[in-house]
């Protein structure tokens, strides 16, 4: 995918300047600086995610069906050897220092934030992916602490990798002469409530209880559907545990100070839940461990956010709608699996049954995945862009049908709309999950194109058809037929394959009416394309992705046995033309061209593309033509 907004996790390794000055290998451990801005994320695709990170941090809570890349939430692990204070920790490294000084209130001391409590003298991580481990040492403590956190990844089964659950597994392995006893906690402030602008919690939320843990819970407001979400963190049924339903309710850091004093004296409180305004809750299980000896505990997450107020045309500026559905629920966005869940109760109830499976499942494809020949370097980057399936970027619709932004700002996706001249260079959905892959084809070829042949470029959500304002994507639009081919190969069904068979031919017979009118073989009318500017005359990357999908659309009408015979003669000119007129014979280039074609005079053609040149621009136009291909965005 193109564009720098684009949502890439733990990589900084990759850029060769900080690559160069660390001695850091691929697929190693991540150590020192290297380790200080990974976020690993956990979550199923389209369905939220939280990250990891190297420290073992929790961060870029997202549940929302939003991004919300600043959203770190007091939300931690902690240990402490009974009887010995001195030795409570957070369960994470230390704070990276860029995080002092460069994230938001930083300068007023990060209010709320808990990154005063004691923790751990060094941290390090290693991706394994869908798994990642964080490392903690600490030489004042004999204790060894290994954090795996995951959620489920398994290649052709898209359902259950797009759960919205994760899970944080902590082994504590006693490095000691003598045994001791600890305790391990986990605590939550109850980050799911809402506040008004002025900061101010809606009195609307609450801690509930399920089995061994809590759940953070917010209820709708008569006035805000979308407030409404839970969240909840819970433990194995066999763990001895004990449940703080509601922290001390006081002013300022009071509940965290509370929260701490616990941890430290060795506590176990057991309180039950309070009703609204809970600050936040814990959970708490004591053990003992001999010299050796080595204990597991599992920290399970998962979370419901069903209803959303997104409604997306395929244009920032022009909503194009064919109107609302009688039905309400398919005037908004709403998150896969809220139609397989009808509550967080059975999220949970799921993620309990079919952990043990899901983890081995996803274990095979890590395994699997490391043990392949390719470059250590490959695999990094391969592992590195796959997380980006688990971020915000991904939505999955109520219906399953996959749905992507081009990538992630801050607070909202960026670009709409499986856009399609973005998504014709993604490879790996399409191998991994290739019902997913095939689910863009149909939205392609069906909500997003009308009787004519024209392909809207960037689809609705909810998915749904829109009006024709603006023009087509060149390369876009012939990608989705040489995608087709590429998918009916992967998935080898007929059927599929003549059911969007006429749809295709509809598309390719309007790319030719619109840019090879002539019928040349060639792209050479202006045509908008992933550049975001139209360019004029017939240029090698259109061009080429023209000729694919000709080839690609006669190997498939073949198959099917229809006539291709004008396809196959346009494939055998445009070969020609490319080998013969765009070629110097060193590399093919494009053939700037703006007179005697079918498309308006160019000033005439950029009102109808949306926008008017500047006077200068207008100025610079008429002396020298296209020459600079000017965008017109989008």
């Amino acid at each position: 995918m193109k564009k720098s907004l684009l949502f890439l996790f733990w990589t900084l390794q990759l850029f060769s300047g900080l690559h160069a000055q660390s001695s850091h290998s691929f697929n190693a451990i991540y150590v020192g600086q290297n380790n200080s801005r990974i976020a690993f994320p956990i979550g199923g695709m389209g369905a939220g995610m939280f990250c990891i990170e190297g420290t073992g941090a929790i961060s870029h809570m997202s549940i929302r069906n939003r991004p919300d890349m600043f959203n770190e939430p007091v939300m931690f692990g902690a240990i402490v050897i009974k009887g010995r204070p001195s030795s409570a920790r957070v369960l994470e490294g230390p704070v990276p220092d860029w995080k002092k000084f460069g994230m938001a209130r930083a300068a007023k001391g990060a209010p709320g934030a808990d990154w005063g409590l004691t923790r751990f003298k060094s941290a390090s991580f290693l991706c394994r992916l869908p798994f990642g481990i964080v490392t903690l040492k600490d030489p004042e403590i004999a204790l060894d602490v290994t954090m795996t956190a995951w959620s489920p990844f398994v290649p052709t089964d898209a359902d259950n990798s797009s759960l919205p659950a994760g899970a944080v597994e902590y082994r504590f392995k006693n490095a000691g002469t003598t045994g001791f006893d600890y305790v391990f906690s986990y605590h939550a402030e109850n980050f799911i409530a809402t506040a008004d602008r002025y900061g101010n919690p809606s009195p609307d939320n609450r801690i509930r209880s399920t089995d061994n843990g809590f759940i953070l819970s917010q209820s709708a407001a008569p006035k805000s559907p979308d407030d409404r979400g839970d969240f909840a963190i819970f433990t194995d049924p066999a763990e001895k545990s004990a449940v703080d339903y509601c922290w001390f309710r006081g002013g300022d850091y009071d509940p965290l100070m509370m929260v701490w004093k616990h941890i430290r004296e060795g506590d176990i409180p057991a309180t039950v839940p309070v009703g609204s305004q809970a600050p936040g809750a814990s959970i708490y299980i004591p053990f003992h461990l001999q010299p050796g000896e080595s204990k597991t505990i599992r920290i399970m997450m998962a979370w419901y956010t069903s209803v959303t107020r997104m409604r997306f045309s395929g244009w920032p500026t022009f909503e194009g709608d064919l109107g609302f559905s009688p039905k309400v629920e398919d005037n908004y966005y709403a998150p896969w699996y809220s139609g397989r869940f009808d509550s967080i109760e059975s999220v949970i109830s799921f993620w309990k049954d079919h952990y043990s499976e899901l983890r081995k499942n996803s274990g095979l494809f890590r395994d699997a995945f490391y043990a392949s020949t390719l470059p250590p370097e490959i695999k990094e980057a391969v592992a590195a862009n796959l997380s980006i399936l688990k971020s915000p970027t991904i939505l999955r619709q109520r219906d399953g049908r996959f749905w992507g932004w081009e990538g992630c700002g801050d607070a909202i996706g960026s670009c709409s709309g499986n856009c399609t001249h973005v998504y014709n260079y993604a490879q790996a959905l399409c191998h991994l999950f290739p019902s997913l892959e095939r689910s863009m084809r149909e939205t392609e070829f069906h909500e997003d194109q009308d009787s004519t042949g024209h392909q809207n470029f960037r689809a609705g959500l909810p998915i749904r058809p829109l009006a024709h304002p603006f023009y087509a994507a060149a390369d876009g639009q012939l990608g989705g037929i040489i995608k087709i081919y590429r998918d009916w190969r992967i998935f080898g069904d007929r059927n599929w394959l003549r059911e969007l068979y006429p749809l295709m031919k509809s598309s390719l017979d309007y790319c030719i009416r619109t840019w090879d009118p002539v019928h040349k073989g060639l792209i050479e009318e202006a045509h908008h394309n992933t550049y975001d500017v139209e360019l004029w005359g017939p240029d090698p990357m259109c061009t080429g992705i023209y000729l694919g999908a000709l080839e690609a659309i006669v190997k498939m009408g073949f198959y099917l046995q229809n006539d291709v015979s004008l396809y196959q003669d346009l494939l055998e000119r445009g070969r020609m033309v490319m080998d013969n007129q765009l070629y110097n014979g060193k590399y093919f280039f494009q053939k700037t061209e703006w007179k005697g074609l079918s498309t308006n005079p160019v000033e005439e053609a950029k009102k109808s593309f949306w926008g008017s040149y500047s006077p200068e621009a207008l100025q610079l136009l008429q002396k020298e033509g296209p020459k600079y291909q000017y965008g017109t965005g989008c």
